[in-house]
């Protein structure tokens, strides 16, 4: 597609004139067109002056260019031996510098890198869809599993580690006794949430045990915690945790709860069914949930535990469709510091990095032990799911498939080589498209090598999805510059070949590419969470072991996976232009050496049989016949003579005796249409010798392509007027269906969606959407502000956040699960303890040694007066209150009360979850020491960090996560207004706050890249009128695969936003090209939209199956995701790009299209304005001479061209100076003297 007629550029070569060709009449002057596109003419003259340029040097030294290239692409490419795939999801999905990160900084700063614990999770659903699981025989079922589960066991530098070794513990008391701190250390429960733990069977998951001597092994199956004080109460001093666990409301713990089988033969004579030995009724007994060993701090609410329920209408609970248990483990760093030092570490070099093999270990152990608990016959089922689990999907989801990158290369190998391949051995290209898609391949591992040197971390879809959308992105410039260099005007020297070639299309692969890079650039610059999180900034990936997974009560986030590497994607870009541009035109150039030394393609080690010759033929002097005006192509039937010399193997081609011009057709549009653009020609014949047998054939097949299907069928149907007409209706009304489809795109992106239908990991995560789509998160309350004068405005905004919908509200019967509420309550407690033991006289002015232990503790707090100069002050023991009337804590004491609370409170603090930052100092109290230190007690210092948790329910849709987001963030600004500073956390906020301005954002980056992309069309077209059709076309496209997103059921997140919006610049693929070609054609519009239909319809068309063909592997993997967001949502915008590019703008250029930059102009005689009529038949060649026998007759069709006028500034030879033919003058002779405005460039 020449961006300047090669004719207009220079004069015509002198070899290409005919016999007796004189230059025509001076009256023919050319004029050009005046105004404004003089300036835009110069400027693109200019710029493809430095591409020829360019081209002519890459030319001359085009083996050392190649050479050259390929070691430094090479080197590049070695750098992704530093590469490193990212899979925290923070740092894949969170925008950096966006509030939700800079909250996320604030957690990590107060608590660490690590969540305080990790889940594994075990769901049971019936085989039958709608069975009741609330039956004895089902929770038979599910204790087989959890049972199976809890005894895993994993032996891992030559020790043994089982749950109770690695499990979380909640709140494990200090006590000064050391034989009761041992036997609790051993025998305090794990944290597992079950709907076992509302009978006996719970104890079984707990393996604890310990051993006192005249008994049988503790166990929780067997421990009554209430018998068992009673019987060491003579032994030890256990006043203390004995209230500690009445506070605690512990009891008998399972031994005081139903027995699920009472016919067990271990079942407790204490279960309330042991003697009647009748099965419980699970619905009622697990209507409101179930308890831990504690009663008050481990409540586990039926959501957490069933799903899938129904109620009666008075609201009891009469069946589930699901059951769930959830075991907690420590996190690596937490496992590591429990063993720190300990006996059994201390020969292993116990460090973090082992803790997390031991965990992860553990925990893939557990999932396949559990999944193959139950017989395949069972009427339930068992999902199980890890962390580890997710680790592994991620992972997995990151690897590189080498047999789908090699496949998608071969098969893109095969492609290009099969549609470059000619019958003319002299013509075909199969070498070239071999050697373009090796060379665009390095090309991608050069750029991604870059951004690995650059600290750019790879993600999934680097590793998915961009080796294969940057292949077929990248091939589509080779098949234009190859169909651009097999159309060199006629009579370009051999020398300045590729300088020509570069001239004609450097500009639309420059186009193209940067409007890509600037595509990509800009999803990343757009402040899109997910868009920016791969901005160039380089991040550090040194992450500790385990961390980077956080969980919601397990619950693994939905929407974790990973964007197209946005600056990853631009810099392959950029490099796959370099490769095009400087090194692909030396690969160019030496196929043109091949060809001049008539080699074989692909083995070009072999000369070619039979090399074709390509012969330029010329217009005689017209005498007296005379050319219409406008018509700058006649169509020629010509009877050439070809003859197949069994020496040199060469075809001789004479012209014929005569040859009569055939009129234009008769249709206007078709005598503008039917004329190809260069008049060079091959006339094959066949040997006839009798010596040779040997046929030199050309097949009618071999002679069509894409061209002479644009030229001959393709254009000339579409530029009908009652076509066109089709074609706008057609497109309008694709765009009101894509209208439609718009308002069908939901938000959001689920787990399920990318995890491979058909695994377990599947089975798991639809089951938990289904049954169990519960979220934990916490309310954080950072510094800056006073904690004890601000009470009153953290508990209204608990009360705020707690009134929003999504928030599952505790039972009637229990207080909100907040720290500052169980702080107030335990204060209340003490407060009423002391007020006992003083009117009972047990504890006075002097004393408290005969009170209760709270009692005691209220008697140290009330004394207490924060001055250090006068810290006690006795006289308050009657006249204050730990808490006020109002509710509210005294704040002079609201800090040392809180170091008694978190030191005499182990467990409510745990329950409370409130990870105080900083901790409050360890303060021990001793009921029996009276002394001064014992009676001060230390105040905490200033809260910079707190939490109060809850859960969310019902959070299915993506509209109702950000209902609840906006809910949250409303409660949070109304408490700064009163002081209070607070944010939410957790993975709904984390993970959904980017829905909350993504459409917003969307149509932003949108709106800006369209600008962007006219201002890049207009500056490199020079023409604003055709950059604004390019980008109305673009608009349109990318509206209607955003419609067709809807009727796929694509959601919007931000990986399609991210295709959304990169579709702009892919699809300046499609419509650079035409327009280009359309505003370097003269003639009207119709003809100029033919003839850039032409020149575009076959390198377009190649480009797009070569990215269909690109695009195909991803229909291989293994992640629907995968195949659903990037295979069909890619396949969809090629297609709409070809249709758009070949189809609507055309049609929209022949309608609106700018006007031509050049237009001839003739000054005519009056006899060309009224030619004479036709005498003797016609035009005529000359005299035909003799022939021999031996040659062939072929008759064949030609164009012959009738040169417009040159360019401003081009040679023109004067009249008495145009100098004549010479027989004897060869073509490479004539091709040296050729005289130009600019100097020839050597032969290669």
């Amino acid at each position: 597609m020449p961006p300047i007629p090669a004719s207009m550029a220079r004069p015509p070569p002198l070899g290409e004139l005919p016999p007796g060709y004189t230059p025509p009449a001076r009256s023919a002057a050319p004029q050009i067109l005046a105004g404004s596109l003089q300036a835009p003419l110069w400027l693109r003259a200019y710029f493809q002056g430095l591409l020829f340029s360019l081209g002519c040097g890459i030319q001359r030294h085009c083996g050392k260019v190649l050479f050259l290239g390929l070691l430094a692409f090479g080197a590049l490419a070695l750098g992704l031996r530093v590469a490193i795939i990212e899979t925290d999801l923070e740092q894949l999905w969170v925008e950096a510098g966006s509030r939700v990160s800079q909250e996320l900084q604030y957690t990590k700063e107060k608590l660490g890198e690590e969540a305080a614990y990790t889940s594994q999770m075990l769901i049971q659903t019936p085989r039958q869809e709608g069975e009741n699981v609330l039956t004895p025989e089902a929770l038979g079922l599910h204790l087989q599993a959890a049972l199976t589960a809890s005894k895993v066991q994993v032996s891992l530098y030559g020790k043994s580690w089982d749950l109770n070794k690695i499990c979380y513990k909640s709140g494990v008391p200090l006590i000064e006794n050391g034989m009761i701190e041992r036997m609790i250390e051993k025998l305090f429960p794990c944290v597992i949430l079950t709907p076992l733990d509302c009978f006996w069977e719970g104890a079984k998951l707990q393996g604890g045990s310990a051993y006192l001597p005249g008994r049988p092994d503790i166990q929780w199956t067997n421990l009554d915690p209430e018998q068992l004080l009673e019987e060491l109460g003579p032994f030890a001093s256990l006043e203390g945790f004995r209230e500690l666990l009445d506070k605690a409301q512990v009891g008998q713990a399972y031994v005081g709860r139903p027995c699920l089988h009472p016919d067990d033969l271990h079942c407790p004579s204490s279960a309330p069914n042991h003697h009647s030995r009748q099965a419980p009724n699970v619905a009622q007994e697990l209507s409101g949930g179930c308890h831990g060993f504690s009663h008050k701090f481990m409540h586990w609410q039926e959501e957490l535990l069933l799903g899938g329920l129904a109620r009666d209408p008075r609201g009891q609970l009469l069946r589930a469709e699901a059951l769930q248990s959830t075991f907690l483990l420590m996190s690596p760093r937490q496992l590591y510091e429990h063993f720190r030092g300990d006996y059994q570490t201390h020969d292993i070099g116990w460090s973090e990095e082992q803790a997390s093999t031991v965990l992860q270990a553990w925990q893939r152990r557990f999932v396949q032990l559990a999944q193959e608990a139950l017989p395949g016959n069972a009427s339930q089922q068992i999902h199980a799911f890890s962390s580890t689990t997710l680790d592994d999907i991620l992972h997995a989801f990151s690897e590189v498939s080498a047999a789908r990158v090699v496949g998608g290369y071969l098969l893109m190998l095969a492609y290009a080589c099969v549609t470059m391949l000619r019958w003319d051995c002299a013509q075909s290209q199969g070498a070239v498209g071999l050697a373009g898609v090796l060379l665009v391949a390095l090309a991608v591992a050069s750029g991604l090598g870059l951004c690995a040197l650059l600290g750019i971390a790879f993600n999934a879809a680097t590793t998915q999805v961009l080796p294969f959308l940057a292949l077929g992105i990248g091939v589509d410039d080779i098949f234009l510059l190859a169909h651009a260099f097999t159309e060199a005007p006629p009579g370009t020297p051999l020398q300045e070949r590729t300088g020509e070639c570069l001239q004609r299309t450097g500009t639309s692969v420059a186009l193209t590419s940067i409007n890509n890079m600037v595509a990509f650039f800009m999803a990343a610059l757009v402040p899109i969470p997910a868009l920016r999180a791969f901005s160039l900034q380089v991040r550090p990936h040194k992450r500790g072991p385990g961390s980077g997974w956080a969980w919601s009560r397990g619950r693994p986030h939905p929407g974790f996976v990973p964007l197209l590497s946005i600056p990853q994607a631009a810099v392959v870009v950029g490099c796959n232009f370099a490769a095009m541009m400087l090194v692909f035109p030396a690969v160019l150039s030496l196929d043109l050496h091949r060809r001049h030394c008539q080699r074989l393609d692909v083995l070009c080690c072999f000369s070619s049989p039979c090399s074709a010759r390509v012969i330029q033929i010329l217009p005689q002097e017209l005498g007296d016949r005379t050319v219409p005006v406008g018509i700058a192509h006649l169509t020629a039937t010509v009877q050439a003579f070809a003859h197949c010399e069994a020496s040199s193997q060469h075809v001789v081609t004479i012209l014929p005796p005569q040859a009569h011009l055939v009129p234009p057709p008769s249709d206007p549009l078709a005598s503008e249409l039917f004329s190809p653009g260069g008049s060079t020609r091959d006339l094959l014949g066949q040997e006839e010798g009798t010596r040779q047998k040997a046929a030199c054939k050309s097949l009618a097949c071999a002679r069509w392509n894409l061209a002479h299907f644009a030229r001959s069928q393709f254009a000339p149907l579409l530029l009908q007027s009652h076509t066109k007409a089709m074609v706008l209706v057609l497109f309008g009304a694709l765009l009101g269906l894509s209208l439609y489809g718009s308002t069908l795109v939901q938000d959001g992106l689920a787990l399920t969606d990318v995890v491979p239908r058909g695994t377990k990991e599947h089975a798991f995560l639809s089951a938990q959407l289904r049954y169990f789509s519960l979220y934990e998160v916490a309310l954080v309350t950072q510094g800056g502000f006073d904690y004890a004068h601000s009470q009153r405005a953290l508990f209204d905004l608990h009360q705020r956040f707690s009134s929003l919908k999504a928030v599952l509200p505790p039972p009637a019967t229990q207080a909100p699960r907040t720290w500052l509420h169980y702080y107030r309550n335990w204060l209340q407690g003490i407060q009423a303890a002391f007020d006992q033991d003083w009117a009972s006289g047990h504890i006075t002015r002097h004393s408290y040694r005969n009170g209760s232990e709270d009692g005691a503790l209220a008697y140290k707090l009330l004394i207490q007066t924060g001055d250090a100069q006068e810290p006690l002050d006795f006289s308050q023991l009657t006249t204050r209150k730990l808490v006020d009337k109002d509710g509210l804590i005294p704040p002079e004491l609201f800090y040392m009360g809180l170091t008694m609370w978190v030191s005499s409170d182990p467990l409510g603090l745990a329950a409370s979850q409130a990870n105080f930052y900083p901790p409050p100092p360890e303060w021990l109290h001793d009921k029996y020491d009276t002394t001064g230190e014992n009676l001060r007690i230390p105040a905490a210092q200033p809260l910079e960090f707190a939490q109060f948790p809850f859960l969310l329910h019902g959070l299915q849709k993506t509209a109702d996560f950000v209902e609840t987001i906006e809910g949250a963030r409303a409660a949070c600004a109304e408490a700064g207004r009163a002081g209070v500073r607070a944010y939410p956390s957790g993975s709904p906020f984390l993970f959904w706050e980017q829905y909350l301005g993504l459409r917003r954002c969307f149509l932003l980056a949108v709106c800006i890249l369209l600008v962007c992309t006219f201002l890049v069309c207009a500056l490199l077209l020079l023409n604003p009128w055709a950059a604004s059709l390019i980008v109305l076309v673009l608009a349109v496209m990318t509206m209607e695969l955003f419609g067709i997103m809807g009727f796929l059921g694509i959601k919007l997140s931000a990986i399609p936003v991210v295709i959304l919006v990169a579709s702009v610049g892919i699809g300046v693929e499609f419509t650079v090209h035409v327009a280009l070609g359309f505003l370097t054609s003269q003639g009207s519009r119709n003809l100029r939209a033919a003839r850039a239909l032409e020149h575009t319809l076959a390198p377009v068309t190649d480009g797009a199956i070569s990215t269909l063909l690109g695009l195909l592997m991803l229909a291989g993997s293994n992640f629907d995701f995968i195949v659903r967001y990037f295979f069909v949502v890619l396949t969809v915008l090629t297609l709409l790009g070809l249709l758009h590019g070949l189809v609507l703008l055309p049609v929209l250029l022949s309608i609106l299209g700018p006007p031509p930059e050049v237009v001839q102009m003739y000054k005519e005689s009056p006899e060309v304005l009224s030619p004479p009529a036709a005498q003797g038949g016609g035009l005529r060649w000359g005299v035909a001479p003799t022939l021999p026998q031996s040659f062939a007759r072929v008759t064949t069709s030609m164009t012959v061209a009738l040169r417009p006028p040159p360019l401003p500034g081009a040679y023109i030879h004067p009249a008495s100076e145009e100098p004549t033919w010479s027989p004897a003058a060869t073509p490479a002779a004539s091709g040296s003297s050729n005289l130009t405005s600019r100097g020839p460039c050597p032969a290669i």
